[in-house]
């Protein structure tokens, strides 16, 4: 079966919309995939500052503001397909939304983007609140990549994502477990933001600062990093893990960008040396934002290198658009009535196919 879909992801970081339009094919169990169009969409000041303040909304402030953007996705989708003239060549969207709420303690999550407005406005079938079952279920309704790297990347040991928070999937006596690692872009775009920057490109700036011991201790002693896994952390929970600490220090901006980068590199390195791999060279393949942090990836290729683990970086379009790919496969499943989300990653009951499902 071949299947022709949009993904939408909105990640923690807020660098903007990731559209990608793929195509997904199944033949007797194994998946293929082709990025056949792929965009992001930038966020303006308005919405950036609606994004970062959603969770501090009162109730009738925050449906209406979710209403907003389901329209807003819906409009993004609409420009997407003029742009690239696909129309009548989507067979449905997908969207993960952008999340606000995530307290899998309390089996609530929340990803902002009504699926109503999206199908509405697009006017095609919309599949959203992928993360909603998992959760009622017990889950931590995150990392929900991994079955996408199971189906589509398996000749991988090791699958990272570098986004706002880092995230991880390894396998275990072939089963994929996964969870999110650490803080990662969030942390480093805002100490950026010091400068009058958007990020450290490059981890340029990171590379010329010196490494704080004393903050590298704070960092590392935090109690999330004790936890077993399935495991996950909300937006608020992985800026709360540095921040006010970081933004009051009188440390500079270049030194504490440093620090943090080493601290990202030595948590991601401590996982992976967790789950060895008992062979002669393992491949870690790296995607999301913080795969273009250069002095990040040496870093991170150096600690590995003594576990046998050789770090890979996939061409830009698979760094860039990976996870919006793989929301699109989830919801093929969810439209083939399929498991999406997988209880070993995330510890609930059961294995489940979330997704709700909206027909314009």
């Amino acid at each position: 079966m071949v299947y022709k879909v949009i993904g939408l992801m909105s990640g923690s970081s807020l660098d903007g919309l990731d559209i990608a339009h793929v195509q997904l094919e199944e033949v007797r169990g194994q998946w293929s995939y082709q990025l056949l169009h792929t965009a992001c969409k930038p966020y303006n000041d308005e919405w950036l500052s609606l994004l970062q303040q959603a969770a501090n909304l009162s109730v009738s402030a925050f449906l209406k503001l979710n209403t907003r953007y389901g329209r807003y996705l819906g409009e993004q989708i609409n420009d997407f397909i003029a742009e690239n003239a696909i129309q009548h060549q989507v067979n449905f969207i997908v969207s993960h939304g952008h999340t606000v709420f995530h307290e899998p303690g309390s089996q609530t999550t929340f990803q902002l983007g009504d699926g109503a407005s999206i199908a509405a406005v697009s006017g095609l079938p919309v599949i959203s609140d992928l993360r909603a079952l998992d959760v009622a279920l017990g889950g931590q309704g995150a990392p929900i990549v991994p079955i996408g790297d199971k189906l589509l990347f398996g000749n991988y040991d090791y699958l990272l994502n570098l986004g706002g928070i880092a995230n991880m999937t390894v396998y275990e006596n072939g089963c994929p477990i996964a969870y999110d690692i650490c803080p990662a872009n969030q942390v480093l775009n805002r100490l950026a933001e010091r400068e009058g920057l958007a990020m450290d490109e490059g981890g340029a700036i990171a590379a010329t600062g010196g490494l704080l011991l004393d903050v590298l201790d704070g960092l590392e002693a935090n109690s999330y990093y004790k936890l077993p896994s399935p495991k996950s952390l909300s937006n608020e929970d992985a800026i709360g893990m540095a921040f006010p600490a970081l933004s009051e220090s009188s440390h500079s901006t270049a030194d504490l960008l440093h620090t943090v980068t080493v601290h990202i590199a030595r948590q991601i390195a401590a996982e992976v040396a967790k789950a060895p791999h008992n062979k002669g060279e393992a491949a870690l393949l790296v995607t999301g934002g913080g795969a273009f942090n250069t002095y990040l990836i040496t870093l991170l290729t150096g600690l590995l290198a003594p576990l046998g683990v050789k770090v890979v970086a996939p061409d830009d379009a698979l760094v860039k658009y990976k996870e919006a790919l793989v929301m699109a496969l989830i919801g093929t499943l969810r439209w083939r009535e399929e498991a999406n989300v997988l209880s070993s990653v995330t510890g609930a009951s059961k294995d489940s196919c979330g997704g709700a499902l909206w027909m314009a």
